[in-house]
């Protein structure tokens, strides 16, 4: 969990705030770009333990306000539970209200995956900020320190999602991007084409 805290600000929230998952490599340049701004260039985190090798197999949300990229926040999934990380918020930003929006559309989707516990690593001082989305320390009593700041590992368990995306769901929905499973795509589209098993018919010509 970790991360910058946004209290409100009735100025910057008249600004619209949107959020999305991040789905080629000109987003993840801006979330690299966030995160150097945060934790690179406002709290000395060195390059390596910021960039950690984990940012090829997350989700990754970026909160806009306006058409400028504000925020971000990373998702990493296991077994039993779902890990909220990294979340980040230009300095400028901190009095709109994108962070909650970014954890709460990274709440929605790890909901819609089926997962019923979040687990994260909140800086001792944000602690409150993440229960203000039910999030209580764990009961392990393990004090955490890395990258020069004392975390407290924390636990969200989710009530289930009644349209949680399971085996039984349709297949279509679940071959859709990350996040949009609720519209028709591309590849819903390409199932109106017939079945000409294209690659078996050249290998047949071949022989």
């Amino acid at each position: 969990m970790h991360g910058t805290k946004s209290p409100p600000s009735a100025k910057l929230n008249e600004r619209s705030i949107s959020i999305r998952i991040a789905r080629d490599p000109n987003d993840l340049m801006l979330v690299t770009a966030i995160r150097a701004a945060v934790y690179l260039a406002e709290q000395d985190c060195p390059i390596e333990e910021e960039f950690d090798g984990n940012d090829l197999v997350a989700a990754h949300f970026i909160g806009f306000v306006g058409a400028e990229p504000a925020g971000c926040l990373r998702v990493r999934f296991f077994g039993e539970f779902a890990k909220v990380e990294r979340l980040a918020v230009r300095h400028q930003f901190r009095r709109s209200r994108v962070s909650f929006k970014l954890v709460q559309a990274s709440v929605d989707y790890i909901r819609r995956k089926g997962f019923k516990k979040i687990y994260g690593q909140a800086q001792d001082r944000l602690v409150d900020f993440w229960a203000h989305f039910g999030a209580k320390p764990l009961r392990h009593n393990r004090k955490i320190t890395f990258s020069d700041f004392s975390y407290t590992e924390m636990v969200l368990d989710l009530e289930p999602c009644a349209d949680a995306i399971t085996l039984d769901s349709d297949p279509y929905v679940i071959i859709r991007p990350e996040g949009d499973w609720d519209r028709p795509g591309v590849l819903d589209i390409s199932s109106d084409r017939t079945a000409t098993s294209p690659l078996r018919a050249a290998a047949l010509a071949g022989t």
